[in-house]
């Protein structure tokens, strides 16, 4: 990624995922960094972190959303996220 707003590292979360953006009137698809990040020291929040490449996109400047979680709602989403993963397993395990 050109012009990258995220720091990227060896301890980036997901530095290659699939990712997509739309809006009104456009939708493209460009490789993707998602991140998960706490402050060191006395933590308050997590914050999440997702940068589109923006070589691949011509809609949006170059540009990083960033989603602010407390502890429970950290908890909420890894519970929402762990029940869509045992979905997909679930029923990749009937498929003949």
């Amino acid at each position: 990624m050109a012009d990258r707003v995220l720091k990227v590292n060896a301890f980036t979360t997901f530095d290659l995922l699939e990712g997509r953006v739309e809006g009104h009137g456009f939708a493209e698809a460009a490789f993707a960094t998602l991140n998960v990040r706490t402050a060191r020291e006395d933590p308050a929040d997590v914050t999440l972190e997702l940068e589109l490449d923006n070589v691949a996109l011509d809609s949006v400047p170059a540009h990083a959303d960033r989603v602010t979680l407390s502890a429970a709602e950290a908890r909420e989403l890894a519970s929402e996220l762990e029940q869509a993963a045992e979905r997909i397993e679930a029923s990749q395990v009937d498929e003949p």
